[in-house]
């Protein structure tokens, strides 16, 4: 059988192409972006966020192998000159900066919690060292040999 069997009739393909069509002009492209933010909740919730990035890294390791590397370093070019062009060249200073500021708070609240954790260890009972103190006492010095008063021996 032909994708035509009688004149005038449509394949599958043109078929769904004009339904699609349709449904596009009587809902708007806005319909098909949130059923597909549905779906993808749904997928999310039925198999958990470990499904998308695996999906992802396939995918990517599929377009790594069809286009090379190099194909990665030519779209992000592509990518951070759009960014460039549309947010300026301040904005990357203004990320790096908020990242930065990110990651220092991220290092305070960690060294807080550490503190608070050896505290507690204290006052149960353990004697844990205090920050800045040497865990264990460091060997004894050894004795410097005697030096000439000349300096020359």
């Amino acid at each position: 059988m032909s994708d035509k069997d009688n004149k005038g009739s449509m394949t599958v393909a043109e078929a769904g192409r004009k339904g699609g069509e349709t449904v596009r002009n009587e809902r708007g492209r806005e319909f098909y972006e949130t059923i597909g933010r549905k779906g993808g909740a749904t997928v999310k919730a039925e198999r958990g966020r470990s499904f998308y990035e695996e999906i992802g890294r396939k995918g990517g390791e599929t377009v790594k192998a069809e286009r090379g590397a190099k194909f990665y370093e030519e779209i992000g070019k592509k990518g951070g000159d759009r960014v460039k062009a549309t947010r300026g060249p301040n904005f990357y200073e203004e990320i790096g900066r908020k990242g930065g500021q990110k990651v220092k708070k991220l290092i305070e609240e960690g060294k807080r919690a550490a503190r608070a954790a050896m505290d507690a260890q204290a006052a149960a009972g353990g004697a844990a060292p205090q920050e800045g103190a040497a865990a264990a006492p460091a060997a004894p010095a050894a004795t410097p040999e005697p030096t000439t008063p000349s300096g020359n021996e």
